[in-house]
């Protein structure tokens, strides 16, 4: 059962990809990298399987949609499958998930330019001591690999190891595009050239564009912003939720944003430039959704105009049909509805969740009567702070007027009420005191709850 619940799996994200490649049709966007997760461990060693012939159909009626829109999907295997590790188990592996990578795409069945462009992005990941000797083994297995792998492969630098000067030789004896991370590029920084933004590279364009028309691929380029707050160079490696502004780049290549707001950080980007597409949405409007499908209450009551069903059959009525038949289509849920409203301002992703219903005294009120019909042990479930608020209060209340009751070990006679306050006031007082810290708790981030001493 585990193989077939992990293929069903593969088959729904298959699946999917029509529906994202349509909305993003809809909305001006004609490139998108698709995930490796796909299909779970489908290169894993063990458990790994081939996607043909059980995702053949599912993956090319993906393609005919892609094809169809004429749009550019690519592939980023992960930072594990690395061809210039010392390692041999590191580099079955990584021969593997590209296999499985290739496959994926090559089953998809897009028409001859759109799968040239279909590339497989890899880093050449870890200097493990001397670039030189990672280099020597990232031929020797690159020489390994199939042709349709060696087609699709290309190599991208990086921002701890690997830099655009370190990367173009070997992509030129080889044979291998080149991607252009602006990001990484001005994250490791290299004494003997010039670093004023770009500059240094600039005069490379030509030379890393002629690494990808020489193969007849569709030249892309990576770009994303560090965070604002970064300082050290592993804070610079995270992405900006967004990216402000655009890197000089030739008008017929393919642009990558690498951030974490995803489309979001696109449109961004066509409302600051007005590019083309900028038109085609409009901005969310806070907690307002009507473009799901929600599903239908059982009504309490029928109607007059209830429909007489036979024995065991389902009573429904024409409100109820009414209400079935102005149901969103499946298709253009998450469409943004008739207005197109799918762009949030920065920071605003709280205007995609519902705003939390607002409790009003006379609730609060039947909350507390509730929870004080019903006496539960420790902290009770209510409706909001509000309610805990007030039933605490209301607590203190009882017990000041009433003498507490506890379990007898021994015969202890009842508090009277006044001893019943007097506990109750020095409870509170105790509760009150600040909890004593040590320097060495701090250090250590343990904190000792032992009893304050009294005056």
């Amino acid at each position: 059962m585990g193989q077939k619940w992990v293929e069903a799996l593969g088959l729904t994200n298959a699946r999917d990809i029509t529906k994202m490649v349509r909305w993003n049709e809809r909305f001006g966007i004609r490139f998108m990298r698709l995930s490796s997760e796909m299909f779970p461990f489908a290169s894993h060693p063990e458990y790994g399987y081939k996607l043909a012939p059980f995702a053949s159909e599912a993956l090319a009626e993906a393609g005919q949609v892609i094809a169809d829109l004429g749009h550019r999907v690519t592939t980023h295997p992960g930072q594990f499958t690395q061809l210039g590790s010392p390692r041999p188990e590191v580099i079955r592996n990584a021969v593997r998930d590209l296999e499985y990578h290739d496959e994926m795409l090559s089953l998809l069945k897009l028409p001859e330019q759109q799968n040239r462009d279909a590339v497989m992005i890899l880093h050449m990941g870890g200097t493990f001591g001397s670039k030189e000797e990672t280099l020597q083994r990232f031929r020797k297995n690159y020489a390994k690999l199939s042709d349709s792998i060696k087609r699709r492969l290309v190599l991208e630098n990086d921002d701890v190891g690997w830099s655009v000067h370190d990367l173009l030789p070997i992509c030129q004896e080889l044979n291998i595009p080149l991607v252009l991370d602006f990001h990484h590029h001005n994250i490791i920084f290299e004494k003997s050239k010039v670093r004023e933004g770009t500059k240094d590279i600039m005069d490379l364009f030509p030379v890393i564009r002629e690494t990808w028309t020489r193969k007849g691929i569709t030249q892309k380029m990576h770009y994303s912003e560090q965070t604002p707050t970064a300082i050290t160079p592993m804070q610079r490696r995270k992405h900006s939720p967004r990216v402000m502004t655009l890197p000089p780049c030739a008008p017929d290549m393919d642009l990558m944003i690498e951030a974490k707001d995803k489309e979001q950080a696109v449109f961004e980007l066509m409302r600051t430039f007005k590019l083309p597409g900028y038109d085609l949405f409009s901005d969310m409007i806070p907690h307002v959704r009507d473009d799901e499908n929600k599903p239908l209450k059982a009504k309490k009551r029928a109607s007059p105009t209830t429909k007489k069903a036979k024995k065991g059959e389902e009573r429904v009525d024409e409100d109820t049909e009414n209400e079935r038949s102005v149901l969103v289509p499946e298709e253009k849920v998450g469409m943004g509805g008739p207005d197109h409203r799918v762009y949030w301002p920065p920071g605003m992703e709280d205007w995609l969740r519902p705003k939390k219903r607002e409790l009003k005294k006379k609730d609060v009120d039947e909350a507390v009567d509730a929870s004080a019909k019903t006496p539960r042990r420790g902290k009770a479930k209510l409706a909001g702070e509000v309610v805990e608020e007030v039933t605490v209060l209301k607590s203190i209340e009882r017990a000041k007027k009433a003498p507490s009751k506890r379990r007898k070990k021994d015969a202890v006679s009842t508090p009277s009420t006044s001893e019943a306050e007097e506990a109750l006031d020095f409870e509170e007082k105790t509760l009150a005191l600040p909890v004593k810290v040590s320097r060495r708790s701090q250090r250590s981030g343990r904190v000792n709850y032992a009893e304050p001493e009294l005056d």
